[in-house]
């Protein structure tokens, strides 16, 4: 149930911070406050995370792959520019996420 928490706590992230790019500097009023909603569900699917999962990996994982997937958006739904840095840097990201996975002792 934990790796549900933390994936749910991932789509709460990405769609935090979509909305936030769409409120337009909080003036669309309804983004601006789905911003606070899907980023208060996602500290607290985060936290309900952290009860079995180790913080270190929870927030990598968390973070990591926020990340990567706000990136993509960025790339495919704001037509950001494509770049291979960019490209080569998020599967960075995803292969240091990986690592840390398979490296915690469990």
């Amino acid at each position: 149930m934990s790796w549900i928490f933390l994936a749910l706590a991932i789509l709460f992230e990405i769609c935090g911070t979509t909305c936030l790019k769409l409120s337009g500097g909080f003036t669309q009023r309804v983004y601006g406050a789905l911003v606070f909603v899907f980023y208060g569900l996602s500290f607290w699917s985060l936290g309900m995370a952290l009860k079995r999962i180790e913080v270190s990996t929870a927030y990598a994982i968390w973070s990591g792959l926020g990340t990567a997937l706000i990136a993509a958006i960025g790339m495919t739904w704001f037509k950001e520019p494509v770049t291979a840095i960019k490209i080569g840097s998020l599967a960075l990201i995803v292969l240091g996420v990986v690592g840390l996975q398979l490296g915690g002792g469990h």
